[in-house]
């Protein structure tokens, strides 16, 4: 997972990271972790969807949303969640990306929108997986290649199929990283 070329340090801890399109992945994972510094019910709004306040009506009892004027102090705060959310996402992404998700009515929609569009369906992420991991398996040193420069090569395959939810154990790392080191 590559960082954007232009990549500035110092950014601003209180504004959410940028995403214009490019470096998908590296954005994802940025405002995940912003997300959850902030408030981790905002991930919650994300995962799980907004909350929908509900009541009880009838015998038998069936539970239907409640109007905004019957909502309580917790059902506001709750509700609140998800426009906070919201907002992180859209203050998060540039004019050409608020495209996709503009119809969006939840943070949970605007999340699923930007993965569809950049990770692709399950489908599509399953083939970026089965062909990461190919390459992964196939990983060899190039002969003019440092140690360094052939780390952080594997490194982005790895950071890559973890962004798409592929986890690989660290021995089974480790061991591939000493197996395809130079003799010398």
């Amino acid at each position: 997972m590559a960082a954007p070329p232009n990549f500035e340090e110092g950014q601003p801890t209180y504004r959410p990271p940028r995403f214009n399109g490019q470096y998908y992945n590296w954005w994802k994972t940025r405002m995940h972790d912003f997300k959850m510094a902030l408030d981790s019910e905002l991930w919650d709004v994300i995962c799980d969807g907004p909350y929908v306040p509900t009541k009880k009506v009838g015998e038998p009892a069936v539970m239907v949303p409640k109007t905004r004027k019957e909502y309580n102090d917790a059902d506001r705060k709750a509700v609140e969640k998800n426009f906070r959310a919201k907002k992180i996402l859209v203050c998060g992404i540039g004019p050409d990306e608020y495209n996709r998700i503009s119809s969006c009515q939840s943070a949970k929609e605007i999340w699923e929108a930007l993965q569809t569009a950049h990770e692709g369906t399950t489908q599509v992420k399953q083939s970026k997986i089965d062909m990461l991991t190919t390459e992964c398996e196939l990983f060899k040193m190039k002969d003019d290649e440092s140690i360094k420069d052939m780390h952080t090569r594997f490194t982005s395959i790895i950071n890559e199929l973890h962004s798409l939810g592929e986890i690989i154990p660290r021995n089974k790392l480790v061991r591939k990283v000493l197996s395809v080191l130079p003799s010398s």
